[in-house]
């Protein structure tokens, strides 16, 4: 069955698009295997490379699998969406609760295993969040509204990394572009309390750590959802 030759440009992105449109309409179920490259190729009108080159992005999306000197098989009917999108749609509240379960956990592991480098990287990020902290508070400050947020968000990132759990540093870094959208609507970067957090942190007080971390991210929950609020009014 052929469906008719593509135009010349892109082939690629049109091979690719004809071949999702098949499997979501059920040419090819879930498990079943695709032709081989010569028949793709002759059933969409374009060359060999560009079949190849469609199914990989296919593969990249999480609706193909290419096994071994098998072939290759459909495994979703639908693109697998990446989690950066997925958190680009959601509301700033979900994301910002999920970061507060995230980094309550972590300060706790951060008291009890930082080492001299976790200590070195915090001390540095500190003075980096104070210093946007004090220029924020000049009139020219207005030129960089972005200044307070990013530190803000690196010397969090420094407090994740240095519960010495990368997964977690991973999944904080995953949130951040949210996060950030979500603090540049609210014009600020929160209530602060980095000192005392940082200290908590060093002196291995995994208690006063989880405390004052709590207390600055509900800061941040509240004016979020005031914000929510103000909108939807």
């Amino acid at each position: 069955m052929t469906v008719g030759s593509l135009r010349p440009s892109p082939l690629v992105e049109q091979a690719a698009q004809r071949l999702r449109e098949q499997i979501a309409e059920g040419r090819w179920p879930v498990g079943a295997r695709l032709p081989g490259e010569t028949a793709l190729a002759a059933s969409l009108g374009v060359g060999r490379s560009t079949v190849r080159e469609a199914v990989r992005a296919l593969a990249g999306a999480g609706q193909l699998r290419t096994r071994q000197g098998a072939g290759v098989f459909v495994i979703a009917t639908e693109p697998v969406e990446e989690w950066s999108a997925k958190l680009g749609r959601a509301a700033a509240t979900d994301v910002h609760e999920v970061r507060a379960l995230l980094e309550t956990r972590a300060v706790r592991l951060a008291a009890r295993r930082r080492t001299d480098e976790d200590a070195t990287a915090l001390d540095a990020a500190l003075t980096s969040a104070l210093t946007a902290t004090a220029r924020a508070a000049r009139p020219e400050a207005a030129a960089d509204p972005a200044a307070r947020v990013d530190a803000d968000l690196a010397l969090h990132a420094a407090l994740v990394a240095a519960a010495g759990n990368p997964v977690l540093t991973d999944l904080f870094a995953e949130f951040a572009p949210a996060l950030r959208e979500a603090l540049l609507a609210l014009g600020t970067a929160g209530p602060g309390g980095h000192e005392a957090l940082v200290a908590a942190v060093l002196d291995g007080d995994a208690d006063a750590a989880e405390r004052l971390v709590s207390a600055e991210l509900d800061g941040i929950a509240r004016l979020l959802r005031e914000a929510r609020a103000r909108r939807a009014a």
